[in-house]
């Protein structure tokens, strides 16, 4: 895939009040333009960048399920993010200072209206599929709750219509532990915070996996041993690996943009939103995902008017959505014969 970056040279209102002077969207796209092709729109989870090959590789490349040569594929670099759109670390202040804690908030409805100004610069008429996993199917689902007539076909992945007291409580403690590191609050730089978000990763990852995940792969080896080590090791591993790549300031704001998700806000409530969505849907959930249960995933399923729901097994919680490509291309074939998921043949 083709990594671009389009230009938004206007003011972009948000939607607390506040306002973007200008915006920057870093994108990847199959091909130079979707003509002849269905289009795919994949949108990504929160640390993850806009070219899926590199995160999603199992299902999206040549010759796979989501095969870049056959579909027109985008996904978009969200709002807030450090992998090329506009974020806390774009420069913003006077003096073309970054913005770091001086970002505004975004919403999960703000990066939908950035998607659309994308969409409307490309020329896409029509989206023929919107999948995304984990907050990535908080976008899909906005999406097609906000623009009702342009995706014919959604898949919803561990992730609910709203973001429960658990996820938001989860959130919140990520951030605390960005707070405790004074380089974060001290803004001096835009690689502050590194030590917190180390910590908030930790923090996370207890809600992307389960307890029977973290016993098939962290159990100590010698059972004799006096300090359990292997998996305080790899949640140590874990932190580093994040802040390698990442950064505090981004990964602050987009804890708190999942903390605005609530297809319901301004509508009459979550089930008349869920009510007004005419894309086919498929939600897939976990069985063992903590952080999104299947009775969410049911909830969802029951309220939007032409879905179904599958789920699938895992030993890794969450991460399921990432790992179980097997699984996952399975239940989006099972789509193909229920729904009028055109993909294949549109």
């Amino acid at each position: 895939m083709t990594q671009y970056l389009y230009k938004y040279n206007q003011r972009f209102p948000l939607e607390n009040g506040g306002e973007l002077p200008e915006l920057e969207i870093c994108y990847h796209t199959s091909s130079e333009n979707a003509a002849g092709k269905p289009v795919i729109w994949i949108c990504h989870a929160l640390t993850a960048n806009s070219n899926p090959e590199e995160w999603w590789g199992t299902l999206v490349g040549a010759g796979k399920y989501f095969d870049t040569e056959k579909y027109f594929i985008i996904c978009a670099n969200i709002l807030g993010s450090c992998y090329g759109s506009t974020g806390p670390q774009s420069p913003g202040l006077p003096g073309g200072k970054p913005y770091l804690l001086g970002f505004p908030l975004v919403s999960i409805r703000d990066m939908i209206a950035a998607h659309e100004l994308l969409r409307a610069h490309l020329g896409i008429e029509r989206i023929d599929l919107a999948i995304g996993g984990s907050s990535g199917g908080f976008q899909a689902l906005e999406w097609a709750v906000a623009c009702p007539s342009l995706i014919r076909n959604i898949c919803l992945i561990a992730c609910n219509a709203r973001i429960s007291p658990w996820g938001a409580a989860f959130n919140e403690s990520q951030r605390m532990a960005l707070k405790a590191d004074a380089t974060f609050e001290a803004q001096e730089n835009i690689s502050g915070g590194e030590k917190g978000l180390e910590c908030a990763r930790s923090i996370a990852l207890l809600s992307y996996r389960s307890y029977a995940g973290y016993g098939l792969s962290q159990a100590e080896a010698d059972d004799d041993c006096l300090l359990a080590q292997r998996a305080c090791s790899y949640q140590r591993y874990q932190g580093k690996k994040l802040s390698a790549r990442f950064n505090a300031y981004a990964y602050y704001y987009l804890t708190l943009s999942l903390d605005t998700h609530n297809v319901g806000r301004g509508r009459g409530g979550v089930e008349k939103a869920l009510s007004g969505v005419k894309a086919k849907t498929l939600c897939i959930g976990i069985d063992s995902d903590v952080l999104f249960p299947i009775s969410e995933m049911q909830y969802m399923a029951e309220h939007i008017p032409d879905a179904k729901l599958e789920i699938i097994s895992s030993a890794y919680g969450h991460d399921g959505f990432l790992l179980e490509y097997e699984q996952i291309s399975k239940q989006l074939d099972m789509l193909v014969s229920g729904f009028r998921f055109k993909v294949h043949n549109s």
